[in-house]
């Protein structure tokens, strides 16, 4: 087992915080958009320049896309961006649960057509 770090138990105080533990999620996410492109990027041996030129953008433009601080990604940039890299964009949107309100499928009976009789 792991032994817990100065900083994992500041992390978990920290994310006592409502507030924190939101922008620590956001920041994860664009992590992770970031590392992926970078990633898929180097493996077809592009350049940022190069992958920009192909894509009819700036090397700033896929500097910025990334960077795990940017937050202002568009879908269509992304698109275009995944296309040249032979990447596929898969966006996944879910509804927030909380353990008091789940969302339960009806019963098939109430679903059926009575006949006429």
């Amino acid at each position: 087992m792991r032994r817990q770090t100065n900083f994992d138990l500041y992390l978990q105080e920290q994310l006592k915080d409502a507030g924190f533990a939101e922008r620590f999620r956001k920041a994860g996410e664009a992590w992770d958009v970031a590392l992926r492109l970078a990633s898929l990027r180097k493996a077809s041996g592009l350049s940022q320049k190069e992958l920009a030129k192909q894509v009819g953008t700036s090397q700033q433009q896929i500097s910025r896309l990334e960077s795990p601080s940017y937050e202002g990604h568009s879908l269509s940039m992304l698109r275009r961006v995944t296309e040249v890299l032979g990447a596929t964009l898969h966006v996944e949107i879910q509804p927030k649960r909380s353990p008091s309100r789940q969302i339960v499928a009806e019963p098939e009976s109430i679903y059926r057509v009575k006949k006429k009789q």
